[in-house]
């Protein structure tokens, strides 16, 4: 990737690059997500009737499989892209690995808890409903989908919403879910889980938040304009940087029958 040099056009955060790769780092070893989503989940894990099938659609490189797949008897983990599905076999020897993407997928399990974190932003936003029709549709009875995506209202999706006119909100997608097949849906509910990103280095916070940029798709903003919002938007007032990144998880639970 290019991230804006002066005079220069720029470029693309190919998602499965090796620079997307080493910023992503930089990004959970600068934020609390991982450690708060992870406990979040736990709680969820323990409250379920069944433990069977743990089914990760759109695992990456597995950070998140490896905490929760020692609490099922089998995982499943859907991941197209090749150089993270590596990774992900070396972490999660245990997980069985499908490589098409969530449409054309068809995982020979059904899933006590399913997990779509972060995977929406790639998705064309008219195909929202479909893709998560089809991962209830791998849900055993009484089995439990959690979808995941940064709250639209914290700093990090307003920074995203201000360069790219986009915006991703799972609020928009909890009112369509009367579309989805009858008897299909028991319930449903919405949950915060708040996340904040530090760093003292100006370089690695304007690294982290272009990051964060690519994940709409498309040419990235000239590296000078970002570092301009950072240091306005993220300054902490100390020296440092910070921007809270919190997450909206919509629970939606299949019928028993």
């Amino acid at each position: 990737m290019e991230t804006g040099k002066a005079g220069e056009e720029p470029g693309e955060l190919r998602t499965d690059g090796e620079e997307y790769r080493e910023v992503f780092g930089r990004f959970l070893a600068g934020t609390d997500e991982k450690a708060v989503t992870h406990t979040y989940l736990r709680g969820i894990v323990e409250r379920l009737p069944a433990r069977r099938v743990f089914l990760d659609v759109g695992a990456a490189e597995g950070t998140t499989t490896r905490q929760i797949a020692p609490y099922f008897g089998r995982t499943i983990c859907i991941e197209p892209s090749g150089p993270m599905r590596r990774v992900l076999a070396r972490v999660c020897p245990q997980a069985e690995l499908v490589a098409e993407p969530v449409l054309a997928a068809r995982p020979a399990a059904r899933a006590d808890l399913a997990l779509l974190s972060h995977v929406l932003y790639y998705v064309p936003r008219a195909q929202w409903l479909a893709t998560v029709s089809r991962v209830m549709g791998w849900l055993a009875p009484g089995g439990v989908l959690l979808v995941i995506l940064q709250n639209p209202d914290d700093a990090c999706m307003r920074m995203v919403h201000h360069f790219t006119g986009r915006r991703f909100d799972l609020r928009e997608l909890a009112g369509e879910l009367t579309a989805l097949p009858p008897g299909l849906l028991a319930g449903t509910g919405m949950d915060i889980v708040p996340a904040c990103y530090r760093s003292r280095d100006l370089a690695e916070t304007v690294a982290v938040a272009t990051f964060h940029l690519s994940v709409p798709g498309g040419p990235l903003p000239a590296r000078e304009a970002v570092e301009a919002y950072v240091r306005r938007h993220f300054s902490d007032g100390e020296g440092g940087y910070a921007f809270h990144h919190g997450q909206h998880v919509l629970r939606l639970a299949r019928a028993e029958a």
